[in-house]
Order: C-alpha cells, then sequence, then structure tokens
C-alpha cells in the first residue's frame, strides 16, 4: 500500500503561499550555461502528426539513460522546469529529451489534430522510437502539470506490458483529476490562471485555423470564456469525446493508475491553486505499492522554490524527479 509521505521540502523565505509561489517560479528568469545547446528531433507520432523535441545527448546515447520531459497546458520545451530538469539530468549523465505536445513550441502546422490531456500515445510512439532506432536502454518519463497526466496515464496504459527499456516515471502537479482540477480552476481567486490559459488557448487555436484553415471553424472562439468552454467547443468535438465532461473522464489517468507497474513517483503540494491535494488521497493510488507519494507542506503549482546553496539552484522538485529517476535508471 502506498504512503504519503512527507519531505524535506522547506518554502523558500518570503515566498509562502500558493499564489505566490506559483507566479514568482513562473515569472523568475532563469539561465543554464552548463547546459548545452539541444538539436532539434521530429517524431512521427501518428499518420497526420508530428511533435518536436529538442534533445540534449551525451557523447555516445546508448551508453547512458534518457529522460523524456512533459510540459503542461499551453506550455512548451522552452518552459523553465523544462530546462531545469535537462540541466540537472544533463549533468548526472542523462540524455535528455524535451517534447512539446502537438501544436506546442509553434508547430501547430506539424499535426491535423488538437492535443489534449490524454494523449498518451504520442510519448508511447516517442519510446518505441528510441528503443527501436536509437537503441536506448534505459527511458524515464518526467511530465509536469497537464504533462504529468499524461505520463501517469501512459503508466497506467502500459499496466504489465511496458518495454522493458522503460523504468520509472514521475509526476510533478499531475492534474490526474481534470474535473476537480478544472472545478478548482473556476473558483474566483484563480481568475488570473483561468485568462492567461484561455488568452493562450485562443492564440493557438487562431495560428491552428491559420495553418489549417479549411479544418477549424473559428465562429464560437469569441464565446470562450473559461477553459471548461475551450473544451466543450474545441477539444472535446475535435477529439472525439462527447463533451467536456466525457473528455474530462476520458483522460483522466485517475482512472488507470491503478494498472501502473513501473516505480512512479507523484509530488504535488497541499496549497497549489488548482490542482487539489485531495485527489491523490484515491484509493486507486493508495493501494498501489509501486506509487509513491509525496505532498509538500507549500509549493504552489510546478513551484517548489526552496533556498539555494552551493550547487542547487533551489528547484526541489526537479532534484527530486531526477533523483528519483536515477535510483532505477
Amino acid at each position: 500500500m502506498t504512503e504519503i509521505k512527507t519531505s524535506d521540502f522547506v518554502i523558500a523565505r518570503g515566498l509562502a503561499g500558493g499564489h505566490r509561489m506559483t507566479v514568482y517560479t513562473w515569472a523568475r528568469p532563469r539561465t543554464f550555461p552548463s547546459l548545452p545547446s539541444p538539436t532539434q528531433r521530429y517524431f512521427d507520432v501518428a499518420t497526420d502528426s508530428r511533435v518536436l523535441a529538442h534533445c540534449h545527448w551525451q557523447s555516445v546515447p546508448k551508453c547512458n539513460p534518457t529522460l523524456i520531459a512533459l510540459h503542461g497546458l499551453e506550455s512548451s520545451t522552452q518552459a523553465h522546469y523544462m530546462k531545469g530538469l535537462a540541466d540537472k539530468a544533463y549533468g548526472l549523465g542523462f540524455n535528455v529529451v524535451l517534447l512539446n505536445q502537438r501544436n506546442c513550441g509553434g508547430t501547430e502546422h506539424l499535426s491535423k489534430g488538437l492535443y489534449h490531456s490524454g494523449l498518451s500515445a504520442d510519448p508511447a510512439a516517442v519510446i518505441q522510437e528510441l528503443i527501436d532506432l536509437d537503441g536506448l536502454q534505459s527511458l524515464n518519463v518526467v511530465g509536469y502539470s497537464l504533462g504529468g497526466n499524461i505520463a501517469l496515464k501512459l503508466a497506467g496504459d502500459y499496466a504489465l506490458k511496458a518495454p522493458p527499456e522503460v523504468r520509472a516515471v514521475c509526476a510533478v502537479s499531475p492534474t490526474m483529476n481534470l474535473a476537480c482540477c478544472v472545478e478548482a480552476l473556476e473558483q474566483p481567486k484563480n481568475i488570473i490562471y483561468q485568462w492567461r490559459f484561455v488568452r493562450n488557448l485562443k492564440r493557438r487555436m487562431r495560428r491552428k485555423a491559420k495553418a489549417l484553415p479549411r479544418q477549424y471553424n473559428l465562429h464560437s472562439l469569441s464565446s470562450v470564456r473559461s477553459v471548461r468552454d475551450f473544451d466543450e467547443a474545441f477539444t472535446a468535438p475535435h477529439n472525439g469525446f462527447r463533451d467536456a465532461d466525457d473528455y474530462y473522464y476520458q483522460a483522466s489517468s485517475l482512472r488507470s493508475v491503478n494498472k501502473i507497474k513501473l516505480p512512479t513517483l507523484i509530488i504535488s503540494s497541499d496549497d497549489d491553486p488548482f490542482v487539489p491535494s485531495y485527489q491523490f488521497h484515491d484509493s486507486s493510488i493508495i493501494e498501489n505499492p509501486f506509487i509513491t507519494v509525496t505532498i509538500t507542506r507549500g509549493g504552489g503549482h510546478c513551484g517548489f522554490f526552496t533556498d539555494q546553496s552551493e550547487g542547487f539552484d533551489g528547484y526541489w522538485a526537479e532534484r527530486e524527479a531526477v533523483n528519483f529517476i536515477k535510483r532505477y535508471a
């Protein structure tokens, strides 16, 4: 049975409160001078869909473990936590594959359809290519937020049939129960996050329609005021779901985590503004011995910034994720 563990995470001075931590770590500039420039690689994940990855390869990739990183809603491989993961993992000898979701990172023209929170088949296709074509022997997945949900859904989809090369999975602030996360996002206190997500979703939809002008009708876009509105008007119908509620149910990893048979770490905080921590007490998680859950006191959404020290930049969850993966890689 899974134990929900306490952690050694201590909130950095002056950053108490989920909103403050979330906004601070999102806006704080970061640089990674020791991380080499990435190479680009395209993966054909479906007959009509291609995704772009930014890769940091060790000198002999086959001789090193690989970390595949998945970003959150309306983000990309340029997110600070993606580069932070890459920096820490590469420094420990990992190859790093930072994967854009479909249409993200300026790739709207590469895929016919839209991405969504349950597209675990995409990283599965990437993993299979890295095994078959590159001969990589140790593949590990770390996902943040929406990417965390996808990582957990992938592990659940694999169940007992995961390729032996897939060693471990970590999810940070994962939106495991999409319906409850959307409900939390709709609370008045979270209006700034809702506004930002909706603004970026609309912008991306306009770019998508420009890239594929006969594929998408934007007539209803002006009436979209929330993430739920967008999912009802675009995500659900363009991905074969009945409506937004059906999409949230079908795409939530909470439905399949009971099948996970890979070492898995979930990290979240008790003050995440829109990923309520109660979802991590679900029996499907608690009763699975392959899953370790760490709920920190404070940390916000994808934040987890603590006091810096020599050789450590303060981004605690990145360090925890990489150290966990290292144990199994």
